[in-house]
């Protein structure tokens, strides 16, 4: 089936099915990604106000093989929410369904629509005394709907779970048009084909999400977060040995992070206050949330007191206040767009068994210093193997000079990662960036099995065309 750009005429159909507030302005900053490497196209940007609309422009789309490219918040980083070629499509935004349809805190649920931002998530879930633990740099202005359909995975990845693991249940509008009832509250329902976790991750080729019934928790009694200097990434995977040892599932994140992040927030924002006078090659941020009747600090120092004796730390800080528990977090989370700014030619957002994240880190650096002099950031998740492996021009000059060079220390990265059993997408998904990669280190029964759920659901090809899977060529 072939696929058909946007018209005047396809343009006025809509116009007279949708109400006039659907139609927004196609503004440069929705044909963006955050890296800037991309540009998009839409024909029409469309932004419908209940599921109802997104039914009727999906059903009219599908009648006229027009492609749709679904748009959350527009943070992803992988291209899945940008169409740069092929067909020119509609661009489906969920900016307007941002309503909280319902807070059951006895039963820890929360239904949003797929368009609330996520740091409003978060504020709906606190004035209940509730938490929503799923956390990224770009909360601000991520929507849930895009962090459901990338399976986003964020910073607490290690004590509750993906974007998967957070959900109970959704409303989502398929190929076809139809509106499938998904939005349950439920824990068990063993009622065939589970659809809820096929649309998770499925980055809007599969369906539109338009609705969440999402997980909450009880907020933890007392919090605490420390930054521990360690010898070494080997170190550092001691150390997460022994904090769980130590507290168990309390233990809600720990982050792993390089010199060369500091020294890049101190190349971009001068102005920032770092934590350390003299930055240490490594180093990691421990966040733990503990019951009633026990202490996060004093946790805290038993733990840095053993490990220093273990010889896997060297020196630390145990914040002393909710605003020192912030500026420790800022640090973390303000490294991506030191990154940004200094501007990356190749980054990798990768997994790995745990116990070979040391020796990944030894390999890739060592290979990589055989292809040329680059600065390497790396830090991420080290809790549930997640490292953000990126690679920066040397000091004082640009990625301009490099882009030669950007596949071959890609293919060296993620050849590296699939000998060691990891994977080269760990939570910002295929999109557009990784479709060749998918295909070089997919499995092929699972890529099978991928095209076939594609095409008996959406047989015209009309969602997201060109995102996770290759378009075949009688759909261009």
């Amino acid at each position: 089936m072939t696929l058909n750009s946007v018209t005047e005429d396809f343009i006025a159909h809509l116009r007279g099915v949708l109400p006039e507030a659907a139609f927004r302005e196609v503004m440069p900053s929705y044909l963006e990604e955050p890296r800037g490497r991309w540009k998009g196209r839409a024909g029409v940007l469309i932004a419908p106000g209940s599921t109802e609309e997104v039914a009727t422009l999906v059903r009219a789309c599908a009648e006229a093989s027009v492609p749709v490219v679904p748009y959350g918040g527009g943070t992803g980083l992988v291209g899945g929410q940008l169409s740069p070629e092929g067909p020119v499509p509609v661009l489906l935004s969920l900016e307007r369904m941002r309503a909280v349809r319902g807070v059951w805190p006895e039963e820890n649920v929360m239904v949003v629509e797929a368009g609330a931002i996520l740091q409003d998530i978060h504020a709906e879930a606190d004035a209940v005394d509730r938490l929503f633990p799923l956390s990224l740099a770009a909360k601000g202005s991520a929507r849930i709907g895009g962090n459901l359909a990338t399976n986003a995975g964020g910073v607490n990845v290690l004590r509750y779970g993906n974007a998967r693991d957070l959900c109970l249940g959704l409303e989502a509008v398929l190929p076809d048009g139809t509106i499938w009832h998904g939005l349950k509250r439920l824990r068990k329902d063993n009622t065939g084909y589970d659809l809820r976790n096929l649309l998770i991750g499925s980055e809007g080729t599969l369906g539109v999400i338009t609705a969440a019934a999402l997980k909450l928790f009880p907020k933890p009694a007392g919090e605490g977060t420390a930054l521990m200097v360690v010898e070494s990434p080997e170190a550092a995977l001691s150390l997460l040995s022994m904090a769980r040892d130590h507290m168990g599932e309390g233990v809600s994140a720990f982050e792993l992070m390089h010199r060369a992040g500091l020294d890049f927030l101190a190349e971009t924002m001068p102005d920032m206050r770092l934590p350390f006078a003299e930055p240490p090659e490594w180093f990691v941020l421990i966040d733990i949330g503990l019951a009633k009747g026990l202490d996060p600090a004093e946790a805290l120092e038993a733990l840095f007191v053993e490990a220093a004796e273990a010889g896997l730390v060297s020196d630390g800080m145990i914040a002393q206040s909710e605003a020192q528990r912030q500026a420790f977090w800022e640090v973390r989370e303000t490294i991506p767009e030191a990154n940004r700014r200094i501007g990356s030619i190749s980054s990798h957002d990768i997994s790995l068994p745990l116990s070979a994240v040391p020796g990944f880190i030894d390999k890739g650096n060592a290979a990589l210093r055989e292809l040329g002099p680059f600065r390497i950031n790396c830090f991420g998740h080290l809790g549930d193997g997640n490292l953000h492996y990126n690679v920066f021009p040397p000091k004082g000059e640009t990625r301009d000079g490099y882009t030669g060079q950007r596949d071959a220390i890609k293919r060296l990265v993620h050849d590296l990662v699939h000998d060691m059993d990891g994977s080269v997408s760990a939570e910002h998904g295929i999109g557009r960036l990784k479709v060749d990669d998918l295909e070089r280190y997919g499995d092929p029964a699972k890529l099978a099995a991928m095209r076939a759920i594609k095409a008996a659901l959406d047989p015209k090809g009309i969602l997201n065309p060109g995102a996770i899977l290759k378009v075949l060529p009688d759909r261009q």
